[in-house]
């Protein structure tokens, strides 16, 4: 059976009306709470605070020489020594996140931080080719998850726990603005993350030209798209799901061979996003089984 690539500009229906969908875009905003004016402002780190954390400009400096995966990069200073530091983490493209020294005093408190921290993951990325080499041994078709800023821990956990149980080969997720892998992920997967290979790549779009370039079909769970159940999804597949709060990016869709979408008919027009993965993942593997 061909496959049906959709003209997305045949499609008038807006985004949160059809579709697996993150939220309405045309909902009433919710009303603003006052904030405390004098509470001081505090960044949203304490989630993450002591969880693989290398402090230190030397500490941060080794780890970046022995080649140990590093999620991000947080400084409050960039002078001296830490040129270097910056400079190694331009060359790995690995995220930099500038802050105030008070910020790095609450990431690292009570610690000589000399002004620079080091996110680093608990669990070892996979290659691209480790997908490829699963699928083979197997004797199936790659059949691959890619997730376009997904930032919520437990929606990845999610997405790996069902990945795993359907049978796909690995998932992909991008270096930036995206959850990595982290303790709330590996029991939000419910031990999945042991099986499921992840790669962690630069860029989502670039990477999707190189898996169309090896023949997979790649395919963008969002609006405007045709019913995921009448799409052809068997074969080399790869399927897209967009972060919580804005979806696939234009981008990414754009480099999609074609869209699906779930009716949405009820009075609630979104699903959460490992919800809408966790359907279009069993749908192929209900066609790869031939029902």
């Amino acid at each position: 059976m061909a496959k049906v690539k959709n003209k997305r500009e045949n499609h008038v229906t807006k985004r949160g009306t059809y579709g697996y969908g993150y939220g309405p875009k045309n909902a009433a905003p919710a009303k603003k709470s006052v904030p405390d004016r004098t509470a001081p402002k505090r960044e949203n780190f304490a989630a993450e605070r002591n969880e693989n954390l290398i402090v230190g400009r030397n500490p941060v400096t080794e780890v970046f020489k022995s080649g140990r995966e590093i999620d991000k990069l947080v400084v409050s200073s960039t002078e001296g020594s830490m040129i270097k530091i910056l400079a190694m983490a331009k060359e790995k493209g690995i995220p930099v996140m500038k802050v105030e020294k008070a910020a790095m005093d609450r990431i690292a408190p009570g610690q000589a931080h000399q002004g620079v921290a080091a996110y680093t993951s608990p669990y070892e990325y996979a290659e691209m080719e480790d997908i490829f080499a699963r699928a083979k041994a197997a004797g199936e078709e790659p059949f691959i998850i890619i997730l376009d800023n997904l930032e919520d821990p437990h929606n990845l956990g999610a997405v790996m726990r069902t990945a795993e149980c359907v049978g796909a080969h690995g998932v992909i997720i991008p270096k930036r603005r995206a959850c990595g892998l982290t303790e709330t992920v590996a029991k939000a997967s419910a031990g999945a993350i042991e099986y499921m290979p992840c790669v962690k790549v630069t860029n989502i779009a670039q990477t999707i030209d190189e898996l169309k370039e090896r023949g997979i079909w790649v395919a963008a769970c969002d609006m405007g798209g045709q019913e995921y159940y009448k799409a052809d999804l068997k074969g080399a597949i790869a399927v897209v799901i967009g972060s919580e709060g804005f979806g696939i990016s234009k981008l990414v869709r754009e480099k999609c061979d074609f869209v699906v979408s779930m009716p949405m008919v009820g009075k609630i027009t979104s699903l959460n996003a490992s919800n809408a993965a966790a359907v279009i993942m069993y749908e192929v593997r209900k066609q790869r089984d031939g029902q």
